[in-house]
């Protein structure tokens, strides 16, 4: 019977976790980086807007979710909590191994600063969409258009 864990939240309460560590392991490796629910949301946005995008291209700095050759537009979909977005789900910080956690959210908040940069710097010209923004899809609509047009 694997080992309970119990952790202690910074409010002195206390959760219970059942899982060993290899079933956390498993449970994180599941989380995706490609294909995710919010980049497809987005992915179809845009082909209502402007089909021919490519995705992935490797040969740009950051591998940008979706990207715009001709016009030298990249688009990154963001996950709130993954890019340390300043909204709710972003500025929840974890309570277990929370040092961890809020090294690994700074370096992929450094990391995507420095993308963004290099691509400027190639002249291409960026859009990052956070999860949250999916919430309000007419808006996200206008903002892609604007870009696009």
């Amino acid at each position: 019977m694997p080992k309970r864990q119990i952790a202690v939240r910074p409010d002195g309460g206390t959760s219970a976790r059942n899982e060993t560590p290899a079933q956390r392991s498993a449970i994180m490796r599941a989380v995706k980086s490609r294909d995710t629910k919010p980049e497809l949301i987005v992915r179809k946005l845009l082909w209502s807007i402007a089909p021919g995008y490519r995705l992935y291209r490797a040969d740009l700095p950051g591998k940008p979710d979706i990207a715009y050759g001709r016009r030298r537009l990249a688009i990154f979909v963001h996950g709130c909590f993954w890019h340390g977005h300043d909204c709710a789900r972003g500025a929840r910080a974890p309570w277990t191994n929370a040092a961890y956690w809020s090294a690994k959210i700074a370096r992929n908040r450094a990391r995507d600063e420095a993308n963004l940069q290099a691509l400027g710097a190639q002249g291409w010209r960026t859009i990052v969409v956070h999860e949250c923004a999916l919430r309000d899809l007419n808006a996200l609509r206008a903002r892609l258009g604007a870009a696009l047009a």
